[in-house]
């Protein structure tokens, strides 16, 4: 299978290079600087670029069974428009049976109100509310104008390792987001990626715990 990871050069996107690539398939990885990648084998192709350019973005597209947008952002006190104008490049460059895989988080679309008091009442509105009107703004774009996606809203992420237990959960009723590994949003990810099970769906990922 031939993946195409865009933020690859660290948080989720790190891991699911790493983990697709000791799965055996060949990954495609746009980044902005190939130095930044430390990740080395014979079946990873390094783009350099950004994903805000149409043109980096539709080489990166090109010929991939899965495009999978892991982009992040340490920007939370300004205007925030990364996720929307990667997703704008995105719907663009996308043939129709191509699936595409986006990370959002928890407190984008319906899962707004479902991070627990102070997340939802003090951090989401003072800190992160830029971000995710953005992210907002991509998952409308997505869901418009691309045919095959999948939206992941992992829960609040750690370092932690890979522990293949993982809550995908789509009804939202009564649940809250817990802790998740970034390894294990890797690894639901490239489950997705080689049997889709979630599409036109928006999988809010926590940990069997959680209720």
């Amino acid at each position: 299978m031939k993946v195409a990871v865009i933020g690859a050069t660290r948080g989720i996107g790190l891991e699911l290079v790493r983990a697709a690539l000791a799965d055996g398939h060949e990954v495609t990885a746009l980044v902005r600087d190939p130095a930044s990648l430390a990740e080395k084998s014979p079946r990873l192709r390094i783009v350099k670029g950004s994903a805000e350019d149409a043109t980096a973005v539709a080489n990166v597209v090109e010929g991939q069974d899965v495009v999978c947008d892991t982009l992040g952002t340490r920007n939370v006190t300004g205007e925030v428009r990364l996720f929307s104008n990667a997703a704008e490049k995105l719907a663009a460059a996308l043939q129709p049976d191509q699936l595409l895989i986006t990370v959002t988080g928890i407190g984008a679309g319906d899962s707004k109100g479902h991070g627990g008091f102070l997340y939802d009442k003090v951090f989401m509105p003072l800190v992160l509310r830029r971000m995710y009107a953005d992210k907002d703004r991509q998952e409308a774009i997505i869901r418009n104008r691309v045919a095959r996606w999948i939206i992941v809203r992992p829960g609040f992420l750690t370092n932690g390792p890979r522990t293949g237990k993982v809550r995908a959960v789509t009804d939202l009723r009564g649940v809250t987001g817990n802790k998740i590994s970034r390894a294990d949003v890797a690894e639901f990810i490239l489950a997705q990626a080689k049997s889709p099970e979630f599409i036109g769906k928006t999988p809010l990922l926590i940990s069997p715990i959680s209720r």
